[in-house]
C-alpha cells in the first residue's frame, strides 16, 4: 500500500502486549505492540459495532468484547464465527520514537 505516512503514536505510548485507540484522519484504528512489532488495524469490529481496543488481546488475537470473535492483528484475518469480514490493515513503521502509519 502505497499511502501517506503518519505519525500516530510514540513508541513509549504503546506497551508490550497492549492495545490502543487512535483517532486520525477520520480513521478509529487499533495500534498494537506484539513480540516488539508494530501493528495496525481498523479499531471497529466488522460483525457488531465494537471497539476492539475495549476488547482482549492475548498474543496476536484481540478479542471483541460483544462477542468473542477475534481477529489476528497481523493480517486483519477474523478467526471464525461470528466473524464473516476480516479488518483492514495497515503498514506500520518506526522512525527513533516514532510509530508511523501508511494511511490510504
Amino acid at each position: 500500500m502505497d499511502g501517506n505516512w503518519t505519525r500516530i503514536a510514540g513508541t513509549g505510548d504503546v506497551g508490550e502486549g497492549e492495545a490502543v485507540p487512535v483517532e486520525v484522519a477520520g480513521l478509529s484504528l487499533a495500534l498494537f505492540r506484539v513480540d516488539g512489532a508494530w501493528y495496525c488495524t481498523d479499531n471497529v469490529c466488522t460483525h457488531a459495532y465494537a471497539l476492539l481496543t475495549d476488547g482482549w488481546l492475548e498474543g496476536c488475537l484481540i478479542e471483541c468484547p460483544l462477542h468473542n470473535g477475534q481477529f489476528d492483528v497481523r493480517t486483519g484475518e477474523g478467526q471464525g464465527a461470528p466473524i464473516i469480514e476480516d479488518l483492514r490493515t495497515y503498514p506500520v513503521r518506526v522512525e527513533g520514537d516514532a510509530v508511523l502509519v501508511a494511511l490510504p
